[in-house]
């Protein structure tokens, strides 16, 4: 777009007319509005860059505050937005908005995961192939399993953690929406 820009006023300044610009540069015709609009610029202030915006310039949210963000966040991603606030010297909001709509990036919650070493893995390969020969299909039948646990007839929920996702709440489904709870839960011995 610049080197268009300059090429325009080049060729201008040498006298071509707008229609003589748009053939030699091989625009199209819908690019006509452009090059009229940037002679016109450079006819009024001399320069084919842009003008100076009206309004309040950002001050604490710049391009440059956003690199060493980026460059901390790519460093630890584990960093938190409020902890880099305090470090940085800028208010939570400011950060928050560098993050999630120049950075484009939002938090996610870090999944729990049994760890597994390589060791474990290949001790649980042996062991599947040796239970799959163990039991085939048709003794599957044949198995019983003597382990004892109490189970409580009540689903188990956590507050803090348990969401739906949903443009509005009224539009979910009962059965997901409410979670009902009582004092003393029965339970089963299996």
């Amino acid at each position: 777009m610049e080197r268009e820009r300059s090429a325009i006023v080049e060729l201008f300044t040498k006298g071509h007319p707008s229609r003589e610009i748009l053939k030699i540069l091989k625009l199209p015709l819908n690019r006509r509005k452009f090059v009229y609009r940037t002679i016109r610029r450079y006819k009024d202030t001399g320069k084919v860059e842009d003008r100076a915006r009206s309004g309040r310039p950002c001050s604490v949210t710049t391009p440059s505050l956003g690199k060493v963000i980026a460059q901390r966040i790519r460093r630890n991603p584990r960093r938190s937005i409020r902890k880099m606030a305090l470090d940085l010297k800028v208010s939570r909001c400011a950060m928050t908005k560098i993050v999630k709509r120049d950075l484009g990036m939002s938090s996610f919650k870090r999944k729990k995961v049994h760890f597994l070493s390589q060791l474990v893995k290949e001790k649980r390969v042996v062991r599947c192939k040796g239970a799959l020969g163990r039991y085939a299909v048709e003794n599957l039948e044949k198995i019983l399993f003597s382990d004892e646990k109490i189970f409580t007839i009540q689903e188990a929920t956590n507050v803090q953690n348990d969401r739906i996702l949903a443009s509005s709440p009224s539009k979910v489904n009962e059965k997901f929406r409410y979670v009902s709870r009582i004092q003393n839960p029965k339970s089963v011995i299996v």
